[in-house]
C-alpha cells in the first residue's frame, strides 16, 4: 500500500500512530478537489497539480475521475488518496461538492478521524458549510478550518473568525494568519513563529508548488509598511483575547485551528498539511452499535462506507471502500460478514489514488481498501476477524425528489433492471418499489434533483439502457410500517402513497406536502408516521 512501509515492529497499534485519515468538505465551489490535488502536490505523491475548472491542455485533478464530473467541473462521487508525508500515512477522502449529493459525504464522515473544512473568504459560511459542520459535531470529528481563496478580494478575516465563533459556537485558533487582505496577500505568519513573514512566488498556472521565503519582522515590517503592522496588531488581538490553539478542546469539538491560504496557488498548503501530521488525531478505538468500543489493536475489523461501480471502464468492476478500524489487514485473509454471518474471502485488494489503483498486500487501522467485485457488500456493512463486531448501520436521508424510471427501450430491460439494482447498492439513489407500480416501473427517491442526472448518465453510459425518468408530485417522505402501508393506499381522504425500500424493505409513506401528512395522521391516529434523518432542513 502506498506509503504503508511494510508490517511495523509495533504492529497495529504502533501503524496506527502514524496514520491521519481525514475528509476535506465544504461547500459547493469552495475549492475542495483544488486543495486535495494541492496536499497531493506538497507531498510528492503527484508532479503536476490540475484544477477542477483548468485551462486547456491542463489536466484534470487526479480525484475526478467520472466523465461527467470533468465535464461539469464539479466532484458527484467520493474519492481516496493515500500519500506518506513525514513518515506518516495520509489517507485523503475527498468528498462530492454539490448539495445534492449531500448524503456521500455525510457516509464519508463516518470513515474519517478528522476534517479539513474550506471556507471561501468571500462568501464565509455557506449553508452547506453550516450543515456539515453540524455533521461533524455530531459526529465527533474534530474539524481544521481553510479559509480558502484568500488571494482574490473578501471579507476581513476577523470578521470571519467572529462568524464561525458565532454561528457554531466554536473557538477559532488561528494557526496561520495573512498579512494583507483579502485579494492582496503578501504572506502568511505562522504564530507559533511570530518573528518572521512566509512570502510565496506563484509557480506560473499553479501547477507546482509555490517558491516560499521566510521574512524576518523587521524586514517585513520595512517592506509591508502598514499590511505588517495591521497583521500583527491582530494578532496581539487575538492572543489577548485567548485565542490559542489547546489540543484538548480541538480533539473535543470545542475549537478549531485556522489557516489562510489559497490552494489554487499552492499558498499556506505546506503547513496545512504539516498541521495534519501535526495536530490531527490517529485513529483511535471506535464505537461498537452494541456499545462498548473496538480498540485498533483487536483484530481486524472494517467498515463499508462506499461502493463504487465501473472505476474501471475497461474491467467493469465493482469495488467496496472499507476503512480498517483494527487490526491488521491481510490480502487473502478470510474475514466473517458481519450482516450475514458468512465468510468473506479478500482476494482482490486493491490501494486507490483517484483512478489509478495497485494491490494492497497489507493495511492499517486508518487505512482504506478498496474491495474488488465485492458483489455481498453493502454500504454501512462490517467486516470482522476474530471477535464479532458490528459498527453503528450508516444514516439514511430523507428524499425529497421522485421519479418513475423505464427503459427507454423496453428490449433493454435486463440491462435496466442491473443498472438500477447496481446504484442502488452503491447509494446513488434510493430505489422504491409497490404492489400497485411493480418492479418494472421501481420509483427513485434522491436528496437533490442533480442525483437523477448522473442516474441518467450513467445508466446510458454503462449499462446501455438509455431511461425516461417521469417525476412524481411527492415532496415529503415518512417511515411507516405495513399496517400504516396498507391505510394509505386505502384512504381516499389524502393524496399519497406508500412504497417499500428495496434497500433494506423498509416502508415509506410518500406525501405532496406537510399539510398531507398532517391530515393522514389526524384520520389515523396512532399509524406510525416517524420523520426521516433531513438533508434539508
Amino acid at each position: 500500500m502506498s506509503g504503508a512501509g511494510g508490517q511495523a515492529a509495533g504492529g497495529a497499534a504502533g501503524e496506527a500512530v502514524r496514520r491521519r485519515t481525514f475528509a476535506v468538505i465544504s461547500h459547493p465551489d469552495a475549492g475542495k478537489s483544488t486543495l486535495t490535488e494541492a496536499l497531493a502536490l506538497h507531498a510528492r505523491a503527484i508532479t503536476s497539480a490540475g484544477a477542477v475548472h483548468g485551462k486547456a491542455g491542463r489536466r484534470g485533478v487526479s480525484s475526478d475521475w467520472m466523465e461527467m464530473e470533468r465535464a461539469r467541473g464539479i466532484s458527484v462521487t467520493s474519492a481516496v488518496l493515500q500519500f506518506a508525508y513525514r513518515d506518516h500515512v495520509l489517507n485523503l477522502l475527498d468528498t462530492p461538492g454539490h448539495a445534492d449529493f449531500s448524503e456521500d459525504t455525510y457516509r464519508v464522515l463516518a470513515a474519517v478521524d478528522c476534517a479539513v473544512m474550506l471556507i471561501d473568504a468571500a462568501k464565509g459560511l455557506e449553508e452547506q458549510t453550516r450543515k456539515l459542520f453540524d455533521v461533524c459535531r455530531h459526529r465527533g470529528v474534530p474539524v481544521i478550518t481553510f479559509v480558502n481563496k484568500w488571494d482574490r478580494p473578501g471579507r476581513e478575516a476577523l470578521e470571519l473568525l467572529d462568524e464561525i465563533e458565532s454561528e457554531f459556537g466554536l473557538q477559532p485558533a488561528p494557526v496561520t494568519w495573512p498579512v494583507g487582505e483579502a485579494g492582496r496577500l503578501r504572506g502568511l505568519v505562522d504564530v507559533r513563529e511570530p518573528g518572521r513573514m512566509l512570502r510565496y512566488t506563484r509557480a506560473p498556472g499553479g501547477a507546482r508548488a509555490a517558491v516560499e521565503e521566510a521574512v524576518a519582522a523587521g524586514r517585513a515590517a520595512v517592506e509591508e509598511g502598514a499590511d505588517w503592522e495591521r497583521a500583527a496588531e491582530e494578532l496581539e488581538l487575538l492572543r489577548a483575547d485567548g485565542a490559542e490553539h489547546e489540543r484538548s478542546a480541538f480533539l473535543a469539538g470545542r475549537s478549531t485551528p485556522v489557516f489562510f491560504g489559497a490552494a489554487v496557488s499552492n499558498i499556506g498548503v505546506r503547513l496545512l498539511l504539516d498541521a495534519l501530521v501535526d495536530l490531527a488525531p490517529a485513529p483511535g478505538a471506535r464505537e461498537l452499535a452494541g456499545g462498548g468500543q473496538r480498540p485498533v489493536d483487536a483484530p481486524f475489523s472494517g467498515l463499508v462506507f462506499k461502493v463504487q461501480a465501473n472505476m474501471d471502464r475497461s474491467h467493469r468492476d465493482r469495488i467496496a471502500f472499507v476503512r480498517v478500524c483494527s487490526g491488521v489487514f491481510e490480502r487473502g485473509m478470510t474475514v466473517t460478514h458481519a450482516a450475514s454471518g458468512r465468510p468473506f474471502a479478500t482476494k482482490y485488494a486493491h490501494s486507490v489514488f483517484g483512478q489509478d489503483r495497485s494491490s494492497v498486500d497489507v493495511a492499517y487501522p486508518g487505512d482504506v481498501v478498496g474491495l474488488v467485485n465485492a458483489a455481498a457488500l453493502r454500504v454501512g456493512d462490517t467486516l470482522y476477524a476474530g471477535q464479532p463486531a458490528v459498527f453503528p448501520p450508516m444514516p439514511t436521508f430523507a428524499p425529497e425528489h421522485f421519479a418513475v424510471a423505464r427503459p427507454a427501450d423496453i428490449a433493454r430491460s435486463k440491462q435496466f433492471r442491473r443498472g438500477i439494482a447496481q446504484l442502488d447498492e452503491e447509494g446513488v439513489v434510493q430505489v422504491l418499489v409497490s404492489d400497485r407500480r411493480g418492479e418494472q416501473a421501481p420509483v427513485l427517491a434522491a436528496v437533490g434533483p442533480m442525483q437523477f442526472e448522473v442516474v441518467a448518465h450513467r445508466m446510458a453510459h454503462e449499462f446501455s439502457s438509455p431511461v425516461r425518468l417521469e417525476p412524481l408530485d411527492y415532496h415529503l417522505a415518512r417511515a411507516t410500517d405495513a399496517a400504516g402501508a396498507d391505510k394509505l393506499d386505502r384512504t381516499r381522504l389524502v393524496k399519497g402513497e406508500s412504497f417499500v425500500r428495496l434497500r433494506d424493505k423498509a416502508h415509506l409513506a410518500l406525501f405532496p406536502n406537510r399539510w398531507q401528512a398532517d391530515s393522514f395522521a389526524r384520520e389515523f391516529p396512532g399509524t406510525r408516521l416517524e420523520t426521516l434523518i433531513a438533508a434539508h432542513e
